[in-house]
């Protein structure tokens, strides 16, 4: 069965081949797409030799609890934010044996939105040691939509960290 559009497939296939020049292992941390970019990443054949782990922290909980998301970040800047999406993806690197890391938290909708934090918002972090990156992203389509094109984005920050 395949899960993935040939564009994500095509991405996945990048992340991995840039991860094994390096021989780096990579994790995944997500919220809103509930696991598709590890799912992207492992629909490859011969992935296990990169993929160490993925996250799935739906609730702010998860975040605390599996990342060390800390408590305060959360109160204060919520759990769509830049810097929730940085302590995400540098939770994964320290709770993982991943080289690199990527973390997505956002709205996917097609309710949850605010004027702050409209649906489609979507904040993005890749961390490497001594590196993390971040980036956010609104994007328009229903919920289907904006996952993807999140997974889409995910990927790449996570390629252009592993081929540095």
């Amino acid at each position: 069965m395949d899960n993935f559009d040939t564009e994500i497939r095509a991405s996945a296939t990048q992340v991995l081949n840039a991860c094994r020049k390096r021989g780096w292992k990579a994790a995944t941390a997500e919220s809103c797409t509930g696991g598709l970019i590890a799912g992207a990443l492992t629909e490859i054949a011969g992935s296990s030799d990169v993929v160490d782990r993925g996250f799935v922290t739906y609730s702010n909980e998860a975040k605390m609890g599996m990342l060390d998301v800390p408590e305060q970040t959360l109160a204060t800047h919520g759990a769509v934010s830049e810097p929730t999406a940085r302590a995400m993806a540098e939770g994964a690197l320290a709770n993982s044996l991943a080289d690199v890391t990527v973390a997505v938290t956002g709205v996917a909708g097609p309710g949850g939105g605010s004027v702050e934090k409209p649906v489609g918002l979507v904040h993005f972090a890749a961390a490497t040691n001594g590196k993390t990156i971040s980036d956010h992203r609104v994007f328009d389509g229903d919920r289907g939509s904006v996952r993807h094109q999140t997974v889409l984005h995910a990927l790449g920050m996570l390629r252009a960290l592993a081929e540095g």
